[in-house]
């Protein structure tokens, strides 16, 4: 099979980044062809805010580019991963005219959330949520605290729902949670082209014993992700085991201002994946305190797969992901003394965490691995191409 795969990078590299990359070394060791294409928002410091702003909307370099490169290159299927902001929604309607059929993943909430989180104010926010016009997110300006900002995102949403983009230009569209989905079909998608496929991590790492008595959080360092609530927690008591904290963002300096002050929080920055590995394989359990949506947080998978317990935030992808008893425990998101009483527990109880181990890795072997998601897919692309009226060429080209 032949893949034309686009993404948007990020200026602070996260797990949308890493998951393109590793869907695409997934798909080649499988025996497909991938191109993959990315644009860098690094650019954005080379264009005037007008010119970002109309790229955003619609970018006609896009749209040559892709279509140019579909009408020659004999692809069975367009994977778009993240389109925002540079390659723009253009992207589906170059396919269309190629004739080539369309995968979105859904990353995050960008076509129905003005800043792609369902997240203001320091807790979930569903304003927008199955509106035409996004306009709350206009008036709270919840794109980077600007309202012209956000008018130009909520601008995109609006333009593409009457020119029917989301509804009849992608042919499947890739949720990675039940959650996720069902926010998604209230948010007005057709429920018969969401499918569902979780992220994974591969190749299989080794299994970890814990031991090495700490718990750890990776992630990036904003106030969504529950930072305040984790920090929170940790200078509440002198009962839990040493934190460590991998990651870097918006509120680093309060993490390592944190760390300068209280024996129990080490701050060790951005880690390489590997680095990240070793670290949750020596860790007691995981701490994932997030407290808004989480599609599918790559670093719940990586603890899975060494082994390693999650103690999670009940919202969001943390409430499918961690079974509590079985591959760890939740929490109240947003309230500290809540997680740090868990916390607490877990520092004191080591052997019934370390109890949970092998649960942690049997869940990562059936959802989150790499052959598992091959399989997966390829399905999909496959689901695509019969949807375009393509299936035969495609089904044929599939079978590596």
């Amino acid at each position: 099979m032949r893949i034309l795969m686009l993404h948007n990078r990020y200026l602070v590299p996260g797990g949308e980044d890493q998951s393109t990359a590793a869907e695409a070394a997934l798909l080649r060791e499988t025996g497909c062809s991938v191109d993959l294409l990315e644009r860098d928002n690094r650019e954005i410091g080379q264009l005037s805010k007008a010119k970002v702003a109309m790229r955003t909307i619609w970018s006609r370099k896009s749209f040559s580019e892709v279509f140019e490169r579909l009408r020659s290159g004999d692809y069975d299927v367009l994977h778009v991963q993240n389109f925002f902001p540079l390659w723009s929604p253009a992207v589906y309607h170059a396919a269309a005219k190629a004739g080539v059929p369309v995968v979105q993943t859904l990353r995050n909430y960008r076509l129905m959330c003005v800043n792609s989180l369902f997240f203001r104010d320091g807790r979930p926010c569903e304003d927008c949520l199955g509106r035409t016009v996004p306009w709350p997110g206009i008036l709270h300006a919840c794109y980077r605290q600007s309202r012209a900002g956000s008018a130009v995102v909520a601008g995109m949403i609006t333009t593409h729902h009457f020119l029917g983009t989301w509804q009849t230009k992608v042919n499947t569209y890739i949720a990675l949670t039940e959650f996720a989905r069902e926010k998604f079909i209230a948010g007005g998608l057709p429920a018969e082209k969401i499918m569902l496929k979780p992220n994974f991590v591969h190749p299989a790492p080794p299994i970890g014993n814990g031991g090495g008595g700490y718990a750890l959080f990776v992630g990036r360092l904003s106030s969504e992700k529950g930072i305040s609530t984790l920090l929170d927690a940790w200078t509440l008591s002198n009962c839990m085991l040493p934190l460590k904290i991998v990651g870097d963002g918006p509120d680093s300096a309060r993490v390592a201002a944190a760390a300068a002050i209280s024996p129990k929080v080490e701050y060790v920055g951005r880690k390489s994946s590997e680095e990240v590995i070793e670290l949750m394989r020596s860790a007691e359990f995981l701490v994932f305190p997030s407290e808004c949506y989480e599609n599918m947080p790559r670093s719940i998978i990586e603890a899975f797969a060494v082994g390693t317990p999650v103690l999670a935030s009940k919202i969001g992808a943390g409430i499918s992901m961690v079974e509590p008893d079985k591959t760890g425990f939740h929490f109240k998101a947003g309230d500290a003394g809540n997680l740090r009483r868990m916390a607490e527990w877990c520092s004191k109880n080591l052997d019934a965490i370390r109890a949970l181990r092998s649960n942690a890795r049997s869940e990562y072997e059936l959802k989150y691995s790499g052959p598992a998601n091959a399989q997966a897919l390829l399905e999909i692309y496959r689901h695509a191409g019969k949807q375009a009226g393509r299936s035969s060429a495609v089904m044929e080209r599939s079978q590596v």
